[in-house]
């Protein structure tokens, strides 16, 4: 029978497929990278992208916290030597799920309905299409404190067996990617 940490990274990584495979598919249409059709402060003509270019931010808020159960289920298997490494892991995840899930939420919860209802005042700093507004920056964040929880993670693996080694190599990676 498979443990439930087992279910979580089942799900954790089907549900990283899918979030991805939405991400790719509804990139925003501003910053640095964009080519053509570019959206431009104050972001205030991007009501036609609604509700399309905000979906991978449902199945991203559920992977933060899939990734914070993850991150519980392999402190709760850690050797006794090696919890201390765990536990620091444990609290980066928590932050980066605390700090995604608000980000996303907000776009979700406020910038969507205020876009809608043509309520543009200030959303500039907030909007996804801003690469220099407050969503990039605490979405940084997150992501960082999502690689500082990796690397510790990785830690928590001392290479016994080759799955072992494996797991704190891809893990250590995941924190340098």
């Amino acid at each position: 029978m498979f443990s439930f940490g087992f279910w979580v990274a089942v799900a954790t990584a089907l549900t990283t497929a899918v979030a991805l495979a939405i991400a790719v598919n509804t990139l925003p249409m501003s910053g640095p990278f964009c080519t053509a059709n570019c959206v431009t402060y104050p972001y205030a003509d991007v009501v036609g992208l609604v509700p399309h270019d905000y979906i991978w931010m449902y199945p991203a808020t559920l992977l933060a916290s899939l990734f914070l159960v993850l991150m519980a289920c392999i402190h709760n298997c850690a050797a006794a030597n090696r919890k201390l490494y765990s536990r620091i892991g444990l609290c980066f995840a928590a932050m980066a799920t605390t700090i995604l899930s608000i980000d996303y939420y907000i776009q979700l919860a406020m910038v969507q309905p205020s876009l809608l209802k043509g309520e543009l005042e200030g959303l500039a700093l907030i909007s996804q299409y801003n690469p220099h507004g407050i969503f990039i920056a605490l979405e940084e964040l997150g992501y960082l404190m999502m690689s500082l929880a990796f690397l510790f993670m990785g830690l928590v693996f001392v290479g016994r067996s080759k799955l072992e080694r494996s797991l704190r190599w891809l893990l250590i990676l995941s924190a340098a990617l």
